[in-house]
């Protein structure tokens, strides 16, 4: 690793140049890392004769797969990548579009409607297609004109932008240079001891800093080889582990849960005994949860702890022999990590309070919105939004974001402690706990459940209340088909919340 680079496609110059850098799973295409620095050398001078010039937003509107993998690394070299979820509505991309200003957008050569027609007159259309030697290919009616000369751009130009979920305000703009970039690609290569030898399987979506910094990136930056599954298949999933030799893969804990659910009470799966850990992060592992995938697949589970702000990875637990330990998140990797009372300051011991980051992957603040820097950033450290603490062994233990907290009569209850509680039953396959209003004591605590068998509200509350105290049991546990998540599997507990009031009007 060469930790001197100061840009992303640098790290292509790590891998051995007819090393396979990246094939798609099954019989797709493949490149070699002298294919692929060509193809993304090549791919900017393109978007060059396009008239994209420094500092001007590139949407990408691509799936997994090596084209989105090409556009993102070319579009850093020329001005600011800005991927968008393939799968966003028309107003959806409008509104991305708009607030990013992207210049221009590349979609698929079919397809995309909805990201097209959002883009009108707007912003202009690249399409990518891609051969069967794995040669991307563009199509625009863009005029072209003479490329500009060859600027390399600086270590603290934006490389990415990307937005925060918005699941509790209007979205905001997070721009990422390419030093923050690195910087967390080396953390998260250095946390797992990534090698040349590594073959990373890539299940997250590459248009979010998990999927692309932690399996795609930190892949790269060490001179292993990504498989990329365009669309995830719990039923082909083992097959590819298998048949590409996979040593290790990163997902949300909905993926790991619907493995574990399509193997439950089955023999270790064939190619399991490849992998050298698993990875979970973007969303809490239940511990229940932790446990079981080790002991079905014979595998270290290494929880970590990321988010956008920070390039993707903050803290994660140790490979073996380090200590794993459930229902942490591990220790700080590569920056700092302390935990801020309500006015700003540290908290000694073990106090709990909001977790707050400083280092050089921790990006410098939101675009054009001075109210939410004011209110993220005190004495230097950004202030996440969790609520957590550390323990005697600065493992940080998180107990859920600040704003999901429950208030009822004055006690503020961590929501995941509940979620864990009834992920302790085995009839319970999935679970949200989140606060609604109430006349006496402002919030109360409910949940919903998705089940793996026949159980009824009442016991599942008896189950509760053994576990908890009174007054953080659910007052109303609703049986339903399916828990609404983000693109990246995040909980939208205020979502759950919202539509079963809406069923009860």
């Amino acid at each position: 690793m060469n930790r001197q680079q100061t840009t992303l496609p640098e790290i292509l110059f790590n891998g051995k140049a007819n090393q396979t850098a990246v094939m798609v799973a099954g019989d797709g295409a493949a490149v070699t890392y002298e294919q692929l620095r060509q193809q993304v050398e090549a791919f900017a001078e393109e978007l060059k004769k396009f008239g994209i010039k420094d500092g001007d937003r590139i949407g990408i509107a691509l799936p997994n797969g090596i084209e989105m993998i090409v556009s993102f690394l070319a579009a850093t070299l020329v001005g600011t990548a800005a991927p968008l979820n393939p799968g966003y509505k028309r107003e959806e991309f409008r509104f991305f579009l708009e607030d990013t200003r992207a210049s221009v957008l590349i979609v698929p050569e079919t397809g995309a409607e909805d990201a097209r027609a959002a883009a009108e007159d707007r912003t202009a259309i690249i399409a990518v297609n891609i051969d069967q030697g794995g040669q991307v290919l563009l199509n625009s009616n863009l005029s072209r004109t003479p490329a500009r000369p060859p600027v390399s751009p600086d270590a603290d130009d934006v490389a990415l932008v990307l937005h925060t979920s918005g699941t509790t305000s209007r979205p905001k703009r997070v721009p990422l240079a390419h030093r923050n970039l690195l910087e967390s690609t080396y953390n998260v290569a250095e946390t797992y001891k990534l090698s040349a030898d590594d073959v990373s399987l890539c299940v997250m979506p590459l248009f979010h800093v998990h999927g692309l910094v932690a399996s795609t990136l930190a892949t790269l930056a060490t001179g292993g080889t990504v498989v990329i599954v365009p669309r995830f298949n719990p039923l082909a999933f083992w097959k590819t582990v298998r048949d590409h030799r996979v040593s290790w893969f990163s997902a949300v804990p909905t993926i790991h849960q619907l493995l574990l659910s399509r193997n439950r009470g089955g023999e270790r799966p064939s190619g399991a005994e490849q992998l050298r850990f698993i990875r979970s992060c973007s969303a809490p592992l239940s511990a229940s949860l932790m446990n079981e995938l080790e002991s079905s697949f014979g595998v270290p589970v290494i929880e970590a702890y990321g988010m956008t702000e920070a390039a993707h990875q903050m803290a994660s637990n140790p490979l073996p022999p380090g200590d794993r330990k459930p229902g942490s998140v591990g220790r700080e990797t590569g920056l700092r990590i302390t935990i801020l009372d309500e006015s700003g300051q540290q908290v000694t011991g073990q106090g709990r309070g909001e977790v707050a980051i400083k280092g050089p992957s921790v990006f410098g603040g939101y675009e054009e919105n001075p109210e939410a820097n004011a209110a993220s950033f005190s004495n230097g450290w950004f202030r996440t939004g969790d609520e957590g603490y550390l323990d005697g062994d600065g493992y940080l233990v998180l107990a859920g974001r600040i704003k999901e907290l429950i208030n009822r009569g004055g006690e503020k209850i961590s929501p995941h402690e509940i979620d864990e509680a009834l992920l302790a039953h085995p009839a319970v396959a999935q679970a949200v706990c989140f606060g609604v209003p109430d006349r006496i004591y402002g919030e109360e605590v409910e949940a919903a459940v998705v089940l793996s068998s026949g159980v009824t509200e009442g016991v599942l509350r008896a189950h509760c209340a053994s576990l908890l105290a009174d007054f953080k049991c659910p007052k109303a546990i609703h049986i339903v088909e399916a828990i609404p998540r983000t693109a990246t599997g995040k909980i939208q507990r205020r979502s759950i919340a919202a539509e079963i009031q809406k069923v009860r009007e």
